[in-house]
């Protein structure tokens, strides 16, 4: 059905006047009687009776009104839910409890005005996977690792954003329990156990490199039944830990008198980046992208250790590829 069409007899309708319609669309009164007539046809009855004083429904206009109306509205929602700055923008944040989701909330509180998506992808996406998903238009953005021999496709730009510094989440009756700060050294001969990052994407194969350069024992083996289990079991134990992000979020009962403990000397970060199609013209995803510019710092204080295999990073803007770190 003509769309045009519609919002012309509604016009009408609403006007009582074809000449009244045409101003208001700002077509010729002739254009909206062939518009109409059209209509008409293609309905197959009379919308209108034309009197000298103007144009009044007939009982089949009368039943056709509210429908044309509820056309016109959703019309309006398609259109809005695909151009760009009306609909949210769609953002991975690949786990709720993790960094992405921490700055993400923090942009949201300076920006309320800006409709967010907040997704995350299926617990078994990679990185490639991610890209994908943005290169298809599934989602505006994601925050991944991007390992340096990543090929990204020509359309998609990755910047690193995140210097996720690592901590050590321990029980009170673990051995560096009461400590200020750990080294990674420090943490060799202790089982540090993080269980179902035996996949092998790029988060498994950073910890299997912080294993092997600082010789830690780190457990990615068992099932996984969820934070509240793993946080229960660390509580439970003299000699279990695990590994989270500084700016993760972990809640737990205050009997669990869990600690977490700054690694230092050097710290080990997971650097996250950005990841977005060049092309992509919603204006929020400006927004985020220069909101991660105003937070850009040069490097994380102190030593810090980081895989081999993760992008270099470049001095440059974060509007062409892979440039900008913020912390």
């Amino acid at each position: 059905m003509d769309l045009d069409a519609v919002r012309t007899f509604v016009a009408a309708a609403d006007t009582g006047q074809f000449q009244e319609a045409a101003a208001e669309l700002s077509v010729t009164q002739q254009a909206v009687s062939k518009r109409i007539a059209a209509l008409e046809k293609d309905l197959q009855v009379r919308l209108f009776t034309r009197t000298a004083r103007g144009a009044r429904l007939t009982i089949d206009g009368q039943a056709f009104l509210p429908h044309a109306r509820e056309l016109l509205r959703v019309a309006e929602r398609a259109d809005a839910s695909v151009r760009p700055g009306r609909r949210a923008l769609r953002v991975d944040v690949v786990n709720r409890r993790i960094a992405p989701a921490v700055l993400l909330q923090d942009f949201y509180r300076m920006h309320p005005e800006i409709e967010l998506d907040v997704v995350t992808l299926d617990a078994d996406t990679d990185v490639a996977d991610a890209i994908a998903a943005v290169a298809a238009g599934t989602i505006d953005a994601t925050f991944h690792a991007v390992p340096a021999q990543q090929q990204l496709p020509e359309a998609i730009k990755a910047a690193r954003v995140i210097n996720d510094r690592h901590q050590l989440l321990v029980g009170p009756r673990h051995p560096l329990a009461n400590a200020s700060a750990v080294t990674p050294a420090q943490l060799a001969g202790h089982r540090i156990w993080m269980p179902g990052l035996d996949r092998g994407n790029e988060v498994a194969a950073y910890y299997r490199e912080l294993a092997a350069a600082f010789g830690l024992t780190i457990d990615m083996l068992g099932p996984v039944f969820g934070n509240e289990a793993l946080l229960a079991e660390i509580a439970d134990s003299p000699d279990v830990a695990t590994l989270v992000g500084e700016r993760s979020r972990y809640l737990w009962p205050d009997s669990y008198d869990l600690r977490r403990l700054p690694v230092r000397d050097p710290t080990p970060i997971y650097p996250l980046s950005l990841i977005w199609r060049g092309d992509n013209p919603h204006p929020a995803l400006a927004e985020l992208r220069g909101y991660f510019q105003l937070r850009r710092v040069d490097a994380p204080d102190g030593e810090v250790w980081m895989p081999a295999w993760i992008r270099p990073l470049r001095s440059g803007a974060l509007t062409a590829g892979t440039t900008e770190l913020a912390d």
